[in-house]
Order: C-alpha cells, then sequence, then structure tokens
C-alpha cells in the first residue's frame, strides 16, 4: 500500500523544516550579512583628511570581517549632504555617515535650514578621532606667542587679519572668539576652503589663521608661519612644546575638533551594540592608528553612550560660543 510511506513522510518533512527556522532566523540577525556592503558617507571630496580617515577604517573593518565597506563622498552644503542621506537611510547598519563634530555641534547653531537635530536624527555609534586646530600666524607679524600677538593686535587695531575656510566655520567661530576674549579688532577673511585660506597665508596675503594641524606643521616647515597655540584643552601629543591658547592667558578656545561615526535613527540596541563592536575594533588596530596619527589626530574609539555625551557638551559649548560672538545664521 502507497500511501502509508507518504502519510509518514509529511510530518517529517514538517519537522525538518521547523527545525530549520531558528538558523533562518540567525542568518538574517547576522551583522554584518556576507556579501552585502556597508556604505560609509562622508560629507567632503576624495584626498582629505577625512576622507583619508574614514579609507582607513573601512578598509581595516573589511579586513576584519571580510565584508566590503565602501567610502561614498557626498561633499557639499557644509557635510549636510551626506548627513541628510544618512538620516533618510534605514537603520540597519548598512549605510553610516563618518563626519566632524561640526555636522553636529555648529552647523545647527550657524546656518539656517538645517535638514536634521543632531539628536533626534542620528543614531551615535562611536567617536573616531580626536585633533584640534591650531593658531598659526605669518612671520611678518613680530610675534612668536599668545601674548605678543594680542599685544600687537591692540597696538594695531583692525590691522590682524584672520582667514576662515568658510563663514561660520570652526575657523571663524574661533578667531571671533578669540579676538573678543582678547580684547582686539580683527578682520575676518573667509574662503572657500582650507587650501585657499592656508595658501594665502602663507603668501602673506592674511596674517593669522586656525588651521588643522597637519596642514599647519607641514606649512611651519617653510619658514613663513609658526605656529603660536593649540585650540583644545591639552596640548597636542604631535606638537608637545606648543602651549594651548588657554596656557597662554586666552581662556574659552578650548573646544577640540573630533569625528564620529553615526548611524540612521531609530536603530535597534541590540544591532547598535554589533555595529558598535565592529568599528571600535577597527579602530582599536595599529594601522588605523597610525594612519590616522599621520594626520596629528588621536583614535578615540567610545560607546554609543560616550558619544552621546560627547555631541550634547560640544553643541552646548558652540552655542555659547556663538552666541557670545553674536554671530547670526547664515
Amino acid at each position: 500500500m502507497t500511501p502509508g510511506p507518504i502519510t509518514r513522510r509529511i510530518p517529517l518533512l514538517a519537522v525538518a523544516a521547523l527545525a530549520l527556522l531558528p538558523l533562518a532566523g540567525q542568518a538574517q540577525d547576522a551583522y554584518p550579512q556576507p556579501g552585502r556592503s556597508i556604505r560609509l558617507l562622508v560629507g567632503f571630496a576624495a584626498g582629505g583628511s577625512l576622507d583619508a580617515q574614514a579609507r582607513a577604517v573601512a578598509q581595516k573593518v573589511t579586513e576584519q570581517s571580510g565584508v566590503q565597506v565602501v567610502v561614498d563622498n557626498k561633499p557639499g552644503a557644509s557635510t549636510m549632504l551626506a548627513a541628510g542621506e544618512v538620516v533618510r537611510a534605514a537603520p540597519d547598519g548598512y549605510t553610516l555617515l563618518y563626519a566632524p563634530s561640526s555636522t553636529f555641534a555648529q552647523n545647527p547653531h550657524t546656518l539656517a535650514n538645517v535638514p536634521y537635530d543632531p539628536f533626534r536624527d542620528f543614531t551615535p555609534v562611536t567617536l573616531a578621532a580626536r585633533g584640534p586646530l591650531v593658531l598659526t600666524l605669518h612671520t611678518s607679524v613680530p610675534a612668536t606667542n599668545v601674548k605678543e600677538l594680542v599685544a600687537w593686535a591692540k597696538a594695531n587695531p583692525g590691522k590682524l587679519s584672520f582667514a576662515s575656510f568658510g563663514v561660520g566655520t570652526s575657523s571663524h567661530v574661533y578667531a571671533e572668539a578669540f579676538a573678543k576674549a582678547a580684547g582686539f579688532e580683527m578682520v575676518h577673511v573667509p574662503y572657500k576652503g582650507t587650501a585657499d585660506a592656508a595658501r594665502d597665508l602663507l603668501e602673506g596675503r592674511v596674517q593669522a589663521y586656525f588651521d588643522a594641524a597637519p596642514t599647519a606643521i607641514t606649512n611651519e616647515k617653510t619658514g613663513k608661519i609658526r605656529i603660536l597655540g593649540v585650540a583644545a584643552p591639552q596640548r597636542n601629543p604631535f606638537l608637545p612644546n606648543v602651549p594651548t591658547i588657554g596656557e597662554q592667558g586666552v581662556p574659552g578656545i578650548d573646544l577640540a575638533s573630533w569625528v564620529a561615526i553615526v548611524a540612521p535613527p531609530k536603530m535597534a540596541p541590540e544591532l547598535l551594540a554589533k555595529v558598535n563592536a565592529l568599528f571600535v575594533a577597527a579602530l582599536a588596530s595599529k594601522d588605523v592608528h597610525d594612519t590616522i596619527a599621520k594626520g596629528a589626530y588621536e583614535t578615540a574609539p567610545s560607546t554609543p553612550a560616550e558619544l552621546t555625551a560627547e555631541m550634547r557638551s560640544a553643541y552646548d559649548r558652540w552655542g555659547t560660543m556663538i552666541r557670545q560672538i553674536g554671530f547670526q545664521k547664515q
């Protein structure tokens, strides 16, 4: 009788299928999934310092996990194009943003029509790196430290010109805050980017500039500029002999810049823990540490909670500084 064996097989097949369901669920829950790439968006053009950092991190995550991490450059609008794309993405761990502190702490205070809320619209993953701006001065100004520069600026009111890499950027806000705290007048000369500002400082068309440490270190070797102070709470390990601006008598210019990795909003806590572990492992590697150190930054992996606290502190402090100098949103 053939019906008997067929009838007996049906329950056995059902049991086998049910046994496979947990394995299927585990495959779906795995992160990262083999064969599915992760996009790491950067709000700057390829070739810059943050792009180099992101590529070092992406390469290491790829090596450690076997899953491809692709750096996707989306320059423009003070990183807001890249940030906006991440805000709109699914919170599945496959679209992330590698962005400077200005994206979260400065843009909402200095720019009109920012298309995101820095706390509601992102899931903090981890800090990535820290690195301050430094005060640089053309050698045509007879000053070798902050005290001498302030004295010269007061004796020559309105003659000290500060470059910046854009209205409302950290280089601009620092210059205004520095002049206000030290009690002198200065002339602001905005540029469209860091390269143009640094070039004109070297050529003496402007006298001072809050520049990124790696560029300043390179340009100081020309003998045309001096590095007078570090805009951070502590000295930079790559410039151990350069005191902070606060050490030299001008308080408040101590908001160090940092870079972070964030995800779209409303990421599940269990997935967030996996994404954090993946990128913290890469940041803790010697390869990534050494690459980021070439740009005078320090790697700074963290928990999501630590990054959240860092974002809130920076947002509040930048807001206070920007209000003190009377800056209006652009």
